[in-house]
This record gives C-alpha cells, sequence and structure tokens, in this order.
C-alpha cells in the first residue's frame, strides 16, 4: 500500500479519515502531533493554518508516497493557495470530505483542490465509508489485497 500523508485545516475530517482508512470505529480526536502509521501519516490541522504550510508539506512528502490535501465541503474558503503542490516531490491528491452535510458544496471544495494543483479529487464521507474503498484502490500496489478481495 502507498503512503500517503493527510494535510489539512482542524476539523477537515483527516483524524477522521485516517480512522475510516483502519477500518477503525470511528470517534473524535484531536491531533496534537504527528502521527505516522504504517501507511498513513496523519498531521495536525495547524500545519495548514499557518504560513508553514509550504515548509510541512515540502519536508513531510518525503516519508510518504502520495500527500493528500483535504478540504471539507463545508468550508467557506480554502487555506491551500494556488499550485501549493508545486512544494511536493510526490503526487498530490485531494481530497474533499463531509460530502454528505446538508451543507456540503462539494464542487467548489473539489475546484478549491484543482486550484491547488491536485490532478484528483476523492469524495469522502468516512462515517458513511463512502469514497473510502475508493481512494484504498488508488494507493493499493501491486501484491496488495484489500479486504473485500480475500
Amino acid at each position: 500500500m502507498k503512503k500517503i500523508v493527510l494535510m489539512g485545516r482542524s476539523e477537515a475530517g483527516k483524524t477522521t479519515l485516517t480512522q475510516a482508512l483502519k477500518g477503525e470505529k470511528i470517534h473524535y480526536h484531536k491531533t496534537q502531533y504527528i502521527n505516522n502509521f504504517d501507511v498513513i501519516i496523519d498531521t495536525p490541522g495547524e500545519y495548514a493554518q499557518t504560513h508553514g504550510l509550504g515548509a510541512a508539506l515540502a519536508l513531510y512528502t518525503y516519508e510518504a508516497d502520495v500527500v493528500g490535501l483535504l478540504i471539507g465541503a463545508t468550508e467557506e474558503y480554502s487555506l491551500f493557495p494556488p499550485c501549493v503542490t508545486a512544494t511536493c516531490n510526490r503526487e498530490v491528491v485531494g481530497i474533499v470530505t463531509k460530502v454528505n452535510d446538508p451543507h456540503a458544496n462539494k464542487e467548489r471544495a473539489a475546484n478549491w483542490l484543482r486550484l491547488a494543483g491536485c490532478q484528483q479529487v476523492f469524495y469522502i464521507d468516512s462515517k458513511a465509508n463512502e469514497g473510502i474503498p475508493e481512494l484504498l484502490e488508488y494507493l493499493k500496489e501491486e501484491g496488495d489485497v484489500l479486504p473485500w478481495e480475500s
């Protein structure tokens, strides 16, 4: 499985997505520091909310195969500047979270991610397991067996 680093503002859904990708029960947990799991790096939202975003992206991309930029579909603005993915030396995908929220605007969030430089965008509702199989399929490498394939 390709290793992915998740970056986005606080409450964008990074830790919830991490729990869903690992098949864990979803529960709220504030990430205080970098959590480096086998195939997922969960970062605190403060990295995306400070002027150190570019440095954090450049630094932690060395630890991963893929960078995932997260924006909640309910967010009113994007913290990611245009073409920010140029600071990464890895493939960057966009992940729109909270897609089933009544106030969601999925396409606006996806457009912000494309403007940031993401070529591919995934639509995720971690609590409903929506979009999780597609993201896992994308991260799958030759020889990996996903849970529904066994």
